[in-house]
């Protein structure tokens, strides 16, 4: 399957789904350190730049579209202006998916987005053909000894997409224990120091190999190590890999069984 990346920073989700056995076809980033990383470690991979800029009847299909659009219009750390902020970028994704038309969507967000403009994020979605399956995942769930709590979204394109098509738009619904198999986290003291004893996982798929063998320490001090800010907002705005790799197994899991 192949993957085109939106907000694509690091690359984080874009390592997780190659993690997966996906594809990146192409990326979408203007930061210009996040863009300098990009063309480090997928240096063939077109970089699109800015997405309000972007004619997307240019770039071909892909099978997925993906990115954590920006989350300073949701997030509790911030004034949570929502579709009133400035860098809210929700619709151009919106925009990328109406024109590309990929099978599936993956979406990141913080989990404050659930109380702000995620009504409007589903209804956009339903509005186009999508449906959608959602959970709250920590990186803990797959053994990373901290929280980082993300939404993520699955959305698959209806079978009946064509425009003129009479078909009505199914409710979107919660992903949950029963619909969505993501790994629940304990996130009690206990939970967390155990993950940071053991780096254990907990979800089947990964008991085969230890996803956590490194994970870096981020101190907060000046030290002398070169882009030191530039790192920090790179890991602070990055989707955690594990937790993207196993949003993709699930997606290609779901195209084997169509």
């Amino acid at each position: 399957m192949r993957f085109g990346s939106l907000f694509s920073g690091i690359g984080g989700i874009d390592l997780g789904l190659e993690r997966a056995g996906m594809t990146c076809a192409w990326q979408s980033e203007i930061e210009p350190y996040a863009c300098r990383v990009l063309a480090k470690h997928w240096p063939a991979i077109p970089n699109l730049g800015d997405i309000r800029g972007i004619d997307w009847t240019t770039v071909g299909t892909v099978d997925v579209v993906a990115g954590g659009y920006p989350c300073q219009p949701f997030s509790y750390a911030g004034r949570r202006a929502g579709a009133d902020d400035p860098r809210h970028l929700w619709p151009m994704f919106a925009d990328c998916l109406r024109v590309v038309r990929p099978r599936y969507a993956m979406l990141e967000n913080v989990s404050g987005h659930l109380s702000l403009g995620f009504g409007d994020v589903q209804a956009d979605l339903a509005s186009l053909g999508y449906d959608a399956q959602w959970d709250c995942i920590p990186a803990a769930a797959l053994g990373a000894p901290h929280l980082r709590d993300r939404v993520f979204i699955i959305a698959t394109r209806r079978t009946a997409m064509d425009p003129n098509s009479n078909s009505e738009p199914r409710r979107p619904k919660h992903g949950g224990a029963s619909a969505w198999p993501s790994p629940m986290a304990d996130t009690s003291s206990k939970g967390l120091q155990r993950c940071w004893d053991e780096r254990s996982v907990t979800h089947d798929r990964f008991r085969s190999r230890r996803v956590w063998e490194v994970e870096p320490e981020v101190g907060r001090v000046v030290d002398g190590v070169p882009h030191r800010m530039d790192r920090l907002k790179g890991l602070g705005n990055a989707v955690v890999p594990q937790v993207a790799e196993h949003i993709g197994r699930i997606i290609m899991s779901m195209e084997a069984n169509t």
